[in-house]
């Protein structure tokens, strides 16, 4: 981590306020944009709203939105301001859910999930780099679990909001989900630092490369096979036990809530283990403990087994992210490369992610279905993350016998 700290005018009120603005912003932008759609699924099925493919197809949209958003969120702090750009792209996502609320076609729909996952990705490059400049150096873990908090309360605040909204209906669902993350805005609104006291923390037009560390390059690659690894549960985790298991709606919602109980403990106790034992051990522990998770999940139908998996599963989407960008501030010590390198590697997480997104949906479709297929390769992916280093690390020794070795005539 930088060795840094928060600026000395920095109170610890105004901290807590910028921590707070970084949570509400992924709460709503992916929090609620992102996984509120997995527990919606069967319904979206089962009103007739889209076919099953469809609704797969327009989960994927939010992915690839999260690409584009992670390319193009740091310019467009440039231009404006990152508090601007923040606040920008948390109004994009409440439009996004009143929109939502009316199926007028396909594409509509696949128009403003998009926008929702744009917003989303733009706000994951931006909101650490605007947040944790203004955090002491020892707390930067700490706090970084904090702001991707959010991602949790928003799933298991999707699994208990969305069953009572969608006795509503699924259109009174939409326009709650808006009113919500519109209240969320409207309370993160004048918490965000002012733009004076974090001007270092939107990037100049030009920078040098970030790093030519081996390191860094594995985690851009580890972060991949990570994002790879992570879709299946996340996109069909609660159709799984719904339609594929013949459980029901309310177990569905029930393990969506354990998933996001998950959610709100690893970010906090992931970055807790970037700063206590090291990003490097700590990811590989993720690693190994996760692809264990996700394989269980594929023979597993029993409710506690299940809630239990989903407590372990939902811990990493939002969990990796503090960890990993630990990982980052460890091998880089300049803030401006530590933001260049950053954005790099959501860039990389989003790509695969996206990829990730519409091949499985295709596979879901041409398997006809079968969800533990979705499980078993995704846990292949986490497996995949922690061959890399393994590898890396094997190559690494073989070079250094090579150096040692003396020449022979």
């Amino acid at each position: 981590m930088p060795s840094s700290s928060a600026p000395p005018d920095t109170t610890r009120s105004a901290i807590w306020l910028a921590i707070f603005a970084g949570l509400c912003a992924s709460l709503v932008s992916i929090g609620l944009a992102r996984f509120a759609y997995t527990p919606l699924i069967p319904s979206l099925i089962e009103a007739h709203w889209f076919s099953a493919s469809d609704v797969v197809f327009l989960g994927a949209a939010n992915l690839v939105g999260y690409l584009i958003g992670a390319l193009i969120g740091h310019p467009l702090a440039r231009r404006t301001s990152n508090k601007t750009a923040l606040r920008l792209m948390m109004l994009a996502v409440t439009l996004a859910f009143f929109a939502c609320a009316f199926p007028l076609s396909v594409s509509w729909f696949f128009g403003w999930r998009l926008l929702s996952g744009i917003a989303g990705g733009a706000i994951m490059v931006l909101v650490a780099a605007t947040v944790l400049p203004h955090v002491p150096a020892a707390r930067k873990g700490l706090a970084s679990g904090a702001i991707f908090v959010g991602l949790g309360l928003g799933i298991a605040g999707s699994g208990t909001i969305v069953p009572p909204l969608l006795s509503l209906g699924l259109q009174q669902t939409w326009l709650g989900l808006g009113v919500l993350a519109l209240a969320l805005t409207a309370a993160s609104w004048f918490a965000w630092p002012p733009a004076a006291s974090h001007a270092t923390a939107v990037m100049p037009a030009k920078s040098a490369p970030a790093t030519i560390n081996p390191s860094v390059y594995l985690l851009f690659a580890q972060y991949a096979f990570m994002a790879a690894g992570l879709v299946p549960a996340m996109v069909f985790l609660v159709d799984y036990v719904v339609r594929g298991l013949g459980a029901g709606q309310h177990v569905g919602a029930l393990i969506w809530v354990m998933y996001g109980l998950g959610a709100i403990v690893g970010p906090v106790s992931y970055g807790l283990l970037a700063d206590r034992l090291g990003a490097k051990p700590g990811i590989r522990l993720v690693l190994a403990v996760q692809a264990i998770a996700v394989g269980l999940l594929s023979v597993s139908s029993a409710f506690a087994a299940l809630a239990l998996l989903a407590v372990i599963i939902g811990s990493f989407p939002p969990g990796i992210v503090p960890l990993a960008l630990a990982r980052v501030h460890e091998l880089i010590p300049d803030h401006h490369q530590q933001q260049i390198a950053w954005s790099r590697a959501t860039v990389s997480f989003a790509t695969f992610q996206a990829i990730s997104g519409f091949a499985y949906s295709a596979l879901f479709n041409a398997s006809g279905g079968r969800h533990e297929l979705m499980f078993v390769i995704a846990a292949g992916a986490i497996v995949g993350a922690l061959l890399l280093e393994l590898v890396v690390h094997l190559r690494a020794r073989r070079e250094d016998k090579i150096c040692a070795s003396p020449t022979t005539a």
